[in-house]
């Protein structure tokens, strides 16, 4: 795996290799930083955005984000030992003062009392896992986002997903296995 883009570009990523964890190909990572740089129906600019990064496997989403420019990426993964992988990337591209890593549930981690907004929600869960549409609600209810924000979804592209009654999808586009939905509450 590697760095796409900006300050670190063609660093590599350590991944694990697990039935646990599946890694964000580097193809529809790239394809959905050129969506978010480039298409008209999203206005999020990925310099100074605050990204909250949820089933985070080995990072590759956030620390893409960091390396072209976010200012912090909060990392939220159950699994300890891609957690641990985060965070040997983290400290390997000089990065980690720039990242919180927390090694818990997504519903865990957003039940808790949050200071800031974000800007963009990355969720990659396991693709046969459906309890991200809660997190959603509980994203939405807590609101906890900016008024300029983006939810990216990862998904299979043959999952039939109930997010429509909770986000307004924008954008849908399908890679091979992978389904990305963009969206906005």
């Amino acid at each position: 795996m590697r760095i796409i883009s900006g300050k670190l570009k063609g660093k590599s990523i350590v991944y694990i290799k697990s039935k646990i964890t599946r890694p964000l190909r580097d193809s529809v990572k790239e394809n959905i930083f050129n969506i978010i740089s480039h298409s008209k129906l999203i206005n999020i600019n990925l310099n100074r955005s605050n990204i909250l990064d949820l089933y985070s496997g080995v990072g590759s989403f956030g620390i893409e984000c960091l390396s072209r420019g976010a200012d912090e990426v909060i990392f939220v993964e159950k699994d300890k030992n891609a957690a641990n992988t985060i965070n040997t990337n983290l400290r390997t591209l000089s990065i980690k003062n720039k990242a919180k890593v927390f090694n818990e549930s997504v519903t865990d981690f957003l039940n808790r009392k949050h200071f800031i907004n974000y800007n963009i929600f990355f969720f990659d869960p396991p693709f046969l896992d459906n309890s991200y549409s809660t997190e959603l609600e509980l994203i939405k209810k807590r609101k906890i986002y900016k008024n300029d924000h983006i939810i990216i979804i990862h998904r299979e592209q043959k999952s039939s997903d109930d997010f429509e009654r909770i986000i307004n999808p924008i954008i849908i586009k399908k890679y091979g296995r992978s389904k990305i939905i963009f969206g906005k509450f």
